[in-house]
């Protein structure tokens, strides 16, 4: 029994594979991983542009301390965005990761639009304007990113399908009632001894 159904599973695992032609446009892995090692590059030279901003001298000016506290997270995101950004490279075919990736890259975006704000209102337009100089030379490799992501989830949807009616398939098999076994009679006899 576990025998059968371990060769349902690789065959469901083959047929899924090999059933129908990958997803258009999944790009391979050695090349998102390129793309995600640029994701993260891009979000290191973000560091030292933030680092040029003060907040506190901007509080002094009469901004919020919600400005301190954002520009803080904005420096803990683009880290990590880093960080995380240069781990996928090295399996950028695990969709959980590269999620994960696309929402500190969404919450990186939001907290900086945020911190330029501020920065032009307290610090001047040239501090803004670098920040979004830098973050927009990596808007590209970040489409890119999130395009791969879309297809690689419907790719792997693809593959759940496939392997889920060969599963459907093997568990028919599996429980269909047995062939009646074949019995051979022996031959009547009249009941007359010879």
């Amino acid at each position: 029994m576990r025998l059968i159904l371990l060769l349902c599973a690789v065959s469901a695992l083959v047929h899924a594979q090999s059933s129908k032609p990958p997803v258009a446009g999944l790009e391979p892995a050695w090349d998102i991983a390129v793309i995600l090692q640029e994701v993260s590059a891009n979000a290191a030279l973000l560091l030292p542009a933030l680092d040029q901003l003060d907040p506190k001298a901007w509080v002094a000016k009469g901004a919020s301390e919600t400005y301190a506290e954002q520009w803080q997270s904005t420096r803990e995101q683009a880290r990590a965005v880093a960080d995380e950004g240069r781990a996928m490279a090295k399996t950028p075919e695990r969709l959980s990761g590269e999620l994960q990736l696309f929402f500190r890259i969404e919450g990186l975006e939001r907290l900086l639009a945020s911190v330029q704000e501020g920065a032009r209102k307290y610090q001047g337009a040239a501090s803004a304007q670098a920040l979004e100089i830098i973050y927009a030379q990596g808007g590209t490799n970040r489409e890119r990113m999130r395009n791969y992501i879309v297809t690689l989830a419907a790719e792997r949807e693809r593959q759940f399908e496939v392997m889920d009616k060969e599963a459907q398939r093997c568990r028919g098999t599996l429980m269909a009632a047995p062939p009646a076994p074949k019995t051979t009679t022996p031959p009547k006899t009249t009941g007359r001894k010879k």
